[in-house]
């Protein structure tokens, strides 16, 4: 079997898996997040915490429910590194230092899940546990609680109330995202993905020498990671390493992981609205989005020309054997396309156009499928663009849903798509201009530029992969890229919620003959021709200095 074939049977394997769990899993979380229904263990929760599941919470209020958590959990997760040394099943490593801390805890409690260190040689097995993959869970959990009260807010009408953040929090972590893991859990092990307490010990003779490797909670952990499009890997070579990822099967069960939720999430929008088209819609444009990408992918790792890419039949170099180039483009267009960041090859090593797919895949605001919640609520945040840009050309009050899109939503719209660019791109130029941080480039001239300009848009875009070549365990990479981390994922959930609220407070809008029929394949095509539109206009200045100089010159 060739591998172009090997590559499309894949591909077509996986959206079939994807089309049968989008209608049960879509249908079973709008149940969840419409359930009036406490279990005991999520009451017995609810008043450790001493919230009440059942009290209506206006923007202003949800808000300071996801900011005061997530500011608890940074400052846990700090701590705890902080303090390894003396922790049981440490293996024997020290505290991390607080540069480095700082930046973990602002990376998984983000969702990014950012590493400036080599998880086997750093973590044990209670900041691994206790630490990292609680916030695998949490942190998924919260994202999907702003993109929920989001969808509240089109479909509820003369109130600013958008449900409860305590309720929405705890039902996505124990309704949704921990019974799927623990059958996935069970599936990777079925596939050699190691889980164990084992500590350091010696494998092989390699030269004279030895190589040590520790054991670890690793298919637990490996599965939240990419059901909750978290991306941080037990060990430093993520993804691609065996004990993570041992099989072209598990390869593939990973990457349905991390699109299943999010692409499902359409489904529910529709279902909660009353309108399962606006979700088919949806559906349809990340859909378009993501094929597009994995077809330009395997298109320049499989058609690049050369001697040693004719014998290895295609830009292998950085790939693993066992998955090839087919299932390393996927997986990586899947990966940057969502908030994940897992890796399973070696970005860096993609051809210059490649490494050009997976920066615009990421700063497109990862909504085509995105990440779980954060890809749903910054869809809709485009379709209300979108809406808005159609209503200028005919010269009418845009509307989508029922709701007037009027000058309050528009600033808000527009600010959530302005903070991310402004981020990556004030923090690139800066890198860029300083004497010291071109130090930590492997590479100069338009690669080693990629290599920063990537680290930032992963970072402030909460995706979490490297490009790799970037020794970004430095302190002002540790500190900057924290700093865009948080910004990046808290500051455009102000202006989400405060759109929602919004959207509660009015009255439904009474369809007629001019209202703009959102649920066809012509807003579907507006809508992705303006995401494109919008994010080349912001970032075709940098993508040019960077890796479309390179693959041009190659």
């Amino acid at each position: 079997m060739s591998p172009v074939l090997a590559g499309v049977l894949q591909l077509l394997a996986l959206i079939a898996a994807l089309a049968l769990a989008y209608r049960p899993l879509g249908d079973y979380m709008a149940r969840v997040y419409s359930s009036e229904k406490h279990y005991k263990p999520e009451k017995w929760i609810y008043k450790a915490i001493g919230a009440n599941p059942s009290a209506e919470m206006r923007w202003p209020a949800y808000l300071r429910g996801v900011l005061a958590f997530s500011a608890v959990s940074v400052l846990f997760l700090y701590a705890l590194q902080r303090a390894q040394g003396i922790l049981p099943g440490s293996l024997g490593f020290s505290a991390i230092d607080p540069d480095q801390a700082f930046n973990t805890a602002a990376s998984f409690v983000s969702n990014t899940n950012w590493q400036s260190y080599y998880g086997e040689q750093a973590m044990g097995h209670v900041v691994q546990t206790g630490g990292l993959a609680v916030q695998n869970f949490v942190s998924a959990a919260v994202g999907m609680a702003v993109a929920v009260a989001l969808v509240r807010g089109f479909a509820r009408s003369r109130t600013g109330e958008l449900g409860n953040f305590w309720s929405d929090l705890v039902r996505g972590v124990f309704r949704i995202l921990l019974p799927i893991s623990v059958i996935g859990a069970l599936v990777l092990v079925a596939c050699g993905v190691i889980q164990n307490f084992a500590g350091i010990h010696e494998v092989g003779q390699f030269l004279g020498g030895s190589q040590q490797w520790n054991g670890g909670a690793v298919a637990s952990q490996e599965v939240i990671k990419e059901l909750g499009t978290n991306g941080g890997g037990y060990f430093n070579a993520n993804s691609s390493h065996p004990f993570e990822n041992p099989t072209p099967f598990s390869n593939l069960f990973e990457i349905f992981l991390i699109l299943v939720i999010p692409f499902a999430l359409t489904r529910t929008f529709g279902r909660m609205v009353g309108s399962l088209r606006q979700g088919y819609a949806i559906l349809a444009t990340m859909a378009t989005i993501w094929l597009g990408f994995v077809v330009l992918m395997m298109w320049t790792e499989f058609a690049h020309h050369g001697p040693a890419f004719d014998i290895a039949g295609g830009a292998m170099e950085g790939k693993e054997t066992r998955f090839g180039i087919g299932a390393s483009a996927i997986f990586s267009v899947s990966t940057t396309l969502t908030s994940t960041g897992a890796v399973n090859s070696f970005h860096s090593s993609f051809t210059g156009l490649g490494g050009g797919i997976q920066l615009l895949g990421m700063q497109l605001g990862e909504i085509a499928p995105g990440g779980v919640g954060s890809g749903l609520y910054g869809m809709l945040i485009m379709a209300i663009i979108a809406v808005f840009i159609a209503g200028l050309m005919v010269g009418r009050t845009p509307e989508y849903l029922g709701k007037k899109i009027s000058t309050r939503e528009i600033k808000l719209a527009a600010c959530y798509i302005l903070i991310t660019p402004a981020l990556v791109l004030c923090f690139t130029a800066a890198a860029m201009a300083l004497p010291t941080p071109p130090h930590s480039m492997l590479n100069s001239g338009a690669h080693g530029f990629s290599e920063v300009l990537y680290a930032y848009t992963s970072g402030a875009n909460n995706n979490g992969s490297a490009f790799a070549g970037l020794n970004a365990d430095t302190q002002w990479f540790n500190s900057t890229i924290g700093i865009a981390m948080l910004l990046g994922r808290f500051l455009p959930m102000v202006f989400v919620l405060a759109l929602a609220g919004s959207l509660a407070e009015q009255k439904p809008v009474p369809e007629t003959a001019g209202t703009l029929r959102t649920d066809k394949p012509l807003y579907t095509g507006l809508l992705v021709g303006t995401i494109i539109i919008i994010t080349g206009l912001t970032y075709f200045p940098a993508l040019a200095l960077g890796p479309l100089a390179e693959g041009l010159a190659s």
